[in-house]
């Protein structure tokens, strides 16, 4: 299922907890994550929905080098012919083909680690990326550096339609939360990413859970205010 979150922004589920996100540009598309090793069979599936080939997808960006975001990235490489761009801290996890032991800051994520249901075929990415930078200029897209989850977390924003891809930087399940600690690398960081975003948001979207659009993005700056404040020095 895929439909427009904004314009030039299509949301993609590629299972019911997982989203994906193409973002048009003059030359096609980026793909912000892939997903799950079934992941491709969907995404190739919505470019045909929308009347377009396999190679209309060019560039492939991960926002984090977790299974759930790039054990399909292998694949979908192969069938599209995209470059594949990460930041560089989480390059080297993304090559490994499994998070390291130090990549969770909790017991039970290390261990989830070691499941070979969890891992990955090793991949290296064509280029890394870094903070601040804009991946294509036609398509708008801005890289936002957002440690916590991952050393090398990114979150998009999409500067013509004020509209924020947040990855794991956030989630929307029942509530906006976090999410658990014990799977985060450096816990800590989190919420002071977060802060990093642009203020003038019309759309939020997530990897997991529902966007928010319009007066709904309310609920997200309210979340920021309350982190903010929970943070402060006593």
């Amino acid at each position: 299922m895929h439909h427009a979150l904004a314009p030039g922004v299509i949301q993609i589920a590629t299972t019911r907890r997982d989203n994906a996100f193409l973002v048009e540009g003059d030359d096609g598309y980026t793909l912000i994550d892939v997903g799950w090793a079934s992941a491709p069979t969907t995404l190739l599936a919505t470019l045909a929905d929308l009347g377009r080939k396999p190679t209309d997808i060019r560039r492939i960006v991960i926002t984090h080098a977790h299974p759930d975001h790039v054990q399909g990235a292998a694949r979908l490489r192969t069938a599209t012919g995209a470059r594949l761009l990460i930041h560089a801290a989480d390059a080297p996890w993304l090559e490994a083909g499994q998070v390291p032991p130090h990549g969770r800051s909790g017991r039970l994520g290390r261990l989830i680690d070691q499941l070979p249901k969890l891992h990955w075929t090793p991949t290296s990415p064509d280029a890394h990326l870094t903070d601040g930078e804009h991946i294509e200029r036609s398509n708008g897209l801005r890289v936002i550096h957002t440690p916590g989850h991952t050393p090398g977390h990114i979150a998009l924003h999409h500067e013509p339609t004020h509209t924020a891809l947040l990855g794991d930087a956030l989630f929307n399940r029942s509530n906006l939360t976090l999410g658990p600690a014990a799977l985060a690398a450096d816990p800590a960081l989190r919420s002071d990413s977060l802060h990093k975003l642009p203020s003038d948001l019309h759309t939020i979207g997530f990897a997991h859970g529902a966007p928010l659009t319009g007066s709904a993005t309310d609920t997200f700056h309210e979340f920021l205010r309350k982190t903010r404040s929970a943070n402060k020095p006593a």
